[in-house]
């Protein structure tokens, strides 16, 4: 056994590791006391404490945390807001909204939970985008 010889390969290292995005994974992270403004596109989870304007657009998760102040047209699979957003929200999939939100403007989503203390003021339209036309409907032609 030698102290300073050959490193045995015991596989990739943290380092060599490729990045990937895991359900529950946050993937960025503007933090308290951070600024941006632009256009915000990314994927996997983004979560937002600071101040942000203008525009995100993503297919995943974006969490809007407490001390959080947001203005911007917003589209995602999942909107979780806890802090102050104002502007247009479009989830593909669900807003939830939780004390002590503040949230104005238009909300588009097929479905929405909202906490006791959450402060709305907007208008919502919730539409499941993904059911079966009714009966006595004719289906869509290609």
């Amino acid at each position: 056994m030698a102290l300073f010889g050959e490193k045995k390969d015991a596989g990739p290292t943290k380092e060599d590791r490729p990045v990937s995005a895991k359900a529950g994974q946050l993937n960025a992270l503007l933090g308290k006391g951070s600024e941006f403004e632009g256009k915000l596109t990314f994927e996997g989870e983004v979560r937002i404490d600071g101040k942000f304007s203008g525009q995100i657009v993503t297919k995943d998760t974006l969490t809007i945390g407490e001390g959080a102040r947001v203005t911007a047209d917003i589209s995602a699979g999942v909107i979780i807001i806890s802090g102050t957003v104002e502007g247009t929200i479009k989830a593909n999939q669900m807003v939830e909204l939780h004390a002590p939100a503040r949230v104005k403007g238009a909300i588009e989503t097929p479905a929405m939970s909202m906490e006791k203390g959450v402060i709305f003021e907007g208008t919502t339209k919730m539409e499941n985008t993904k059911a079966p036309p009714a009966p006595g409907t004719p289906a869509p032609t290609k």
